[in-house]
This record gives structure tokens, C-alpha cells and sequence, in this order.
């Protein structure tokens, strides 16, 4: 099992999010806390990708055509931290 651990402000970002996109999110948490990221790759819709640049170390995974949900894995620990969701806008702020 893989414990998730979410960034404070991703409920908040969520409640901006469409129906939809939340629905999809917690279907991502629950493949996540089962299998890991490696559940995700098995799945083509979430397109899990390894992310570079200033987000170097983390993924992303697709909620929708617009939302992506972009975390980090330790893997001393079995753990994915969720640090936020976007509309598909990846500057660091």
C-alpha cells in the first residue's frame, strides 16, 4: 500500500475543479494507494510521464484534457506526495 500526502492547497484547488475532474482525482488516489505509480503507467488514459525542467523529479498524470495532477515519489519511503493540481499550467510559483 502507498500512502498519499497531499500539498495544503490541493482541496482548495479542487473545489475549482469540475465534477469530473474530481471524480477522476479520486480514482487516480485509489490506483495510487494500490499499485503505485507503476499502476498508472499500466493505464494509458492518466498518460503518466516523468516531468523536467524546473519540475525535474516529479510526474504528472492526466485528469482530462485540461487537468493534470502533478506528484513526487520517494521511494525510501512508500509514499507519493501530490503537490498540486493545474489546468495544465506547469510554472512554479
Amino acid at each position: 500500500m502507498w500512502k498519499i500526502y497531499e500539498h495544503k492547497q490541493v482541496e482548495k484547488q479542487l473545489k475549482y475543479c469540475p465534477i469530473e475532474v474530481q471524480k477522476k482525482y479520486e480514482k487516480w488516489k485509489d490506483i495510487v494507494a494500490i499499485s503505485g505509480p507503476q499502476g498508472l503507467i499500466l493505464i494509458k488514459g492518466f498518460s503518466d510521464e516523468a516531468l523536467n525542467g524546473k519540475w525535474s523529479g516529479y510526474r504528472s498524470s492526466r485528469l482530462n484534457k485540461q487537468y493534470r495532477v502533478i506528484y513526487q515519489t520517494n521511494m525510501g519511503e512508500v509514499f507519493v506526495q501530490v503537490e498540486k493540481i493545474t489546468p495544465h499550467d506547469y510554472r512554479r510559483k
